[in-house]
C-alpha cells in the first residue's frame, strides 16, 4: 500500500515534470509518485510541445510505455528497484542503439535499421531502471552543429523556435530544457554536447576520453575525437548520469578501466567553498583568433565573475600554440574519421542523391589523405596534449566560450561569416569546442546568460585536467550555486504544434 503523499510539488504535472531527475528517484522511491503518474505527466507534456519543438523522434506507444511503468511500480510494491531511474522516461540520441528503436543517425538511407539489441549507452541506462520512450533528434550523420535532417525535419531552440537548437545532440538539450525527459544522454565530437546545451541553458558534458566508452561501433583503436556523455539541468544530475554512464567495457579496449564511479558533487555552500582560491586560466578568442559575435564575450566574462565572486582567481591568458596549426591538424583527423562512415552508406544503390552536401565533402576530402599527412597531425596532436599539461600546472581549469555565435535562424545551414569574417568550411565556425576534444580533455558547458533580447542563451566551457572529471563537474557545482539567479529561468512552454509559417521556416535548409 503506497504510503500518504506529503509533496506539495507534486500538485500538478508540470509541478512533476519540473523536478530534476534526483528529486524525482526520491519522490518514486518514497512512493509519493508512481511510475506511470510520471509516465502519463511527460507523455502529456510531450503530446503538447514536441510538435512544436520536434525534439523527440520515433516515440513508442503510450500503451506499451504506461504497461512499463507498472511493471516498474509492481516490482517496487515489492521492495525491489532498478536504480536511481527507476521509472523515469529517457530518450536516447539517434547514434546510439536501443533495442526496437531505429537507429537512424538522421539519415533516411537508415530510415529501416532498427536495433535488435541495445547498445552500450542504452543498456547502462536501463540497468539504472529508465525506461526508454524515444530516440532525440540531430543532424544527418551528426555533422554540423545544427539538428535537421531530411528524415524528421528541424528541431528548434527551446528559447525561440525561430532559430536553431545546436547540435548535434540538439533533441536532447531542447527535451530537457522544455522538461519533455528528466536528463539525457549525448555524444560529442565537434561540442555536440557542449554547444547545444549553450543554446539551450542546459548543462553538458564531454567526458575524458575513454570515460564513456561507445558500443556497437567498427573501430575501436583509432575512432578517438567522438565520445557519449550526459547532459543535465542540474549538475547533480549531470555527475549521477556520468557514474551511469562511465567504466571500462573489455569490447572497448581504450575505455577507462578505474570505473565505474560515483561522480557525486556537494551543494549549496558546500559547492562554493570548491571556487575558493580556483586558478582560471581565461582563453577568451584566442588573442583574436577566433571570430566572435558580439557580446558573447561579455557574458562569458560575467559568468567568470560570479566565479571571482565566490573567491575563484582568473587570469587572461594565452593559448601559447599555433592554434592555425591545430586546425589543419584536426581536419586531417576528422576527414580520416568521418570520411568511411559516409563511404559506408555510398554503397547503398542511390545513396549519393540523399546524402547532404557537407557529407559528401568530408568523404572528397578524405579520398586524398595520406598516412604520413595522418601521423603528421597525430604527433601534433601529441605536443598540443603536452603543452597543456604545462597550462595545467599553473591552472586548475581553463574556461572558453561555448559556441563563437548566438542561435543562427533555423532555415539556415551555417554561419557564412561572424563579425564580418568568412567561415571557409561548414563547421569553421565551431573551431572553439575542438581544444578539449583534441587534448582528450574533460569539458563541460556552463549556462553563462542571455543575449540582450533575452531569449537566446550561452555557455562557458570549462576545461580540466586529464582524467579530471571529478574536479571538473565540482567546480561547475560551485558555478551553479554562485550563479542561482541565472540557473532557476526556464523557457516558455507553448504549446501546440507550429503554425504554417513556423512549418515553413523549420523546414530542411536549402542545399547551397
Amino acid at each position: 500500500m503506497r504510503t500518504m503523499r506529503t509533496m506539495s510539488t507534486m500538485s500538478t504535472a508540470q509541478d512533476l515534470t519540473d523536478l530534476d531527475a534526483s528529486a524525482l528517484s526520491r519522490a518514486i522511491h518514497d512512493r509519493m509518485l508512481s511510475c506511470r503518474e510520471v509516465m502519463v505527466a511527460y507523455l502529456a507534456r510531450i503530446h503538447r510541445l514536441n510538435p512544436r519543438f520536434n525534439a523527440l523522434v520515433n516515440l513508442a506507444d503510450d500503451a506499451r510505455l504506461l504497461a512499463q511503468s507498472d511493471t516498474c511500480d509492481a516490482e517496487l510494491a515489492r521492495g525491489q528497484s532498478r536504480g536511481w531511474l527507476h521509472g523515469q522516461p529517457q530518450a536516447i540520441k539517434d547514434t546510439g542503439q536501443a533495442q526496437g528503436f531505429a537507429t537512424t543517425y538522421g539519415s533516411v538511407l537508415l530510415k529501416d535499421a532498427v536495433a535488435t539489441q541495445d547498445g552500450l549507452m542504452a543498456s547502462r541506462l536501463k540497468a539504472a531502471g529508465c525506461i526508454v520512450i524515444a530516440k532525440t533528434n540531430m543532424p544527418e550523420l551528426g555533422l554540423g552543429s545544427h539538428s535537421f535532417n531530411d528524415l524528421f525535419g528541424s528541431t528548434c531552440n527551446a528559447w525561440d523556435s525561430a532559430v536553431s537548437a545546436g547540435g548535434s545532440s540538439g533533441g536532447a538539450a531542447v527535451a530537457l530544457a522544455q522538461r519533455l525527459l528528466p536528463v539525457a544522454d549525448g555524444s560529442d565530437f565537434m561540442g555536440s554536447l557542449r554547444n547545444p546545451a549553450a543554446w539551450n541553458h542546459v548543462f553538458g558534458m564531454r567526458p575524458s576520453q575513454g570515460r564513456v566508452p561507445f558500443w556497437p561501433v567498427a573501430d575501436t583503436w583509432v575512432a578517438q575525437l567522438a565520445t557519449e556523455g550526459p547532459m543535465a539541468r542540474t549538475v547533480g544530475d549531470l555527475a549521477r548520469l556520468l557514474s551511469t554512464q562511465a567504466g571500462y567495457d573489455p569490447r572497448v579496449p581504450l575505455s577507462i578501466a578505474d570505473g565505474p564511479q560515483d561522480f557525486a558533487v556537494p551543494s549549496g555552500e558546500a559547492a562554493l567553498a570548491g571556487l575558493k582560491d580556483l586558478r582560471v586560466g581565461w582563453l577568451s578568442d584566442l588573442q583574436g583568433h577566433l571570430a566572435m559575435e558580439a557580446g558573447l564575450l561579455d557574458v562569458c566574462e560575467q559568468a567568470l565573475q560570479r566565479m571571482t565572486g565566490a573567491g575563484a582567481q582568473v587570469e587572461p591568458l594565452a593559448l601559447g600554440f599555433s592554434a592555425e596549426a591545430l586546425w589543419e591538424a584536426w581536419l586531417v583527423w576528422r576527414r580520416a574519421l568521418v570520411g568511411p562512415r559516409v563511404a559506408a552508406l555510398l554503397k547503398q544503390p542511390g545513396a549519393r542523391a540523399r546524402i547532404k552536401p557537407e557529407a559528401l565533402w568530408e568523404h572528397r576530402q578524405a579520398m586524398g589523405l595520406h598516412f604520413m599527412d595522418f601521423m603528421a597531425a597525430s604527433e601534433l596532436r601529441t605536443a598540443f596534449h603536452q603543452h597543456l599539461l604545462g597550462l595545467f600546472e599553473r591552472f586548475d581549469v581553463l574556461a572558453l566560450p561555448g559556441a563563437q555565435v548566438w542561435p543562427f535562424p533555423i532555415a539556415q545551414r551555417w554561419p557564412r561569416e561572424i563579425a564580418g569574417r568568412a567561415m571557409d568550411s561548414y563547421h569553421r565556425w565551431m573551431e572553439v569546442t575542438l581544444y578539449a576534444t583534441f587534448a582528450g580533455l574533460p569539458a563541460i558547458s556552463v549556462p553563462a546568460g542571455f543575449h540582450a533580447n533575452g531569449r537566446w542563451p550561452a555557455g562557458l566551457q570549462l576545461i580540466g585536467k586529464p582524467r579530471g572529471d571529478a574536479a571538473l563537474l565540482r567546480v561547475a557545482a560551485g558555478y551553479e550555486a554562485a550563479s542561482a539567479e541565472l540557473m532557476v529561468r526556464r523557457p516558455a512552454d507553448l504549446g501546440g504544434p507550429r503554425s504554417p509559417a513556423e512549418q515553413a521556416m523549420a523546414t530542411r535548409p536549402a542545399a547551397p
